[in-house]
């Protein structure tokens, strides 16, 4: 059974006295422990899906199961608390608390359970020690790299021990050597860890790292490949 399953999914926007219709009509299975790469010139609705499958957003029509569980049926509280509970998300520009060290922004979703204090530490201790920053914990965000924050994030999203990484040009901001080390620590923790990630990236070198290559252009899901 797939992990996440869509069927007919639609996605339209209001702008004003105009509809934007941005997807029509996908169907798309992702099975367990794959690593998937979204691809698509700008405005073909990269992003719109994967807010979709993560549940930042909501479709016009159609289903999307994740886990089993029909998600596009959830109300507003009940998917803040299905993603709190099964995705974790990388973004470009890393939004990480400035004022905050690297472990107390590891811990931030940690704050929504009812772990004790030590508990959380130790969880945030375990998952900087996973991306390779355990000697980082007590750096705040300026002190540290762009490949080092983008690991801080994805740390934070995976401390909670997700099913699902959403992962939204997660190495659009870095170097091509920290590009490389980030793409490199996703693998491991999906080939390792056995986590499912869906990324959208506009780098065909990023697109390589993952077993699947799907390509989406204005709205339509127009092919999928395994990399080279």
């Amino acid at each position: 059974m797939a992990l996440v399953g869509i069927r007919n999914l639609h996605k339209t926007y209001q702008r004003g006295p105009e509809k934007v219709d941005v997807l029509h009509g996908i169907d798309l299975d992702i099975e367990q422990g794959d690593f998937v790469a979204l691809m698509g010139p700008s405005g073909s609705g990269k992003t719109t899906l994967l807010n979709l499958i993560g549940g930042l957003d909501t479709p016009t029509a159609g289903e999307i199961e994740v886990g089993g569980t029909r998600i596009d049926r959830l109300g507003s509280g009940q998917l803040a608390h299905w993603r709190s509970n099964n995705v974790g998300f990388v973004f470009q520009f890393y939004n990480l608390m400035p004022t905050l060290s690297a472990q107390k922004n590891v811990e931030l979703p940690l704050l929504l359970t009812n772990l004790s204090a030590a508990q959380r530490r130790r969880n945030a201790e375990i998952a900087l020690q996973l991306v390779g920053l355990a000697d980082r914990g007590r750096h705040r965000p300026a002190e540290l790299s762009g490949g080092q924050q983008q690991r801080v994030a994805i740390a934070r999203a995976i401390v909670s021990d997700p099913t699902l990484l959403i992962c939204d040009e997660p190495t659009g901001d870095l170097d091509r050597h920290s590009a490389e080390e980030i793409l490199g620590l996703l693998q491991e923790l999906n080939r390792t860890h056995g986590k499912t990630v869906v990324m959208v990236t506009h780098d065909p070198k990023a697109a390589e790292y993952a077993t699947h290559i799907l390509h989406l252009d204005k709205g339509h899901l127009v092919e999928s490949v395994a990399p080279a």
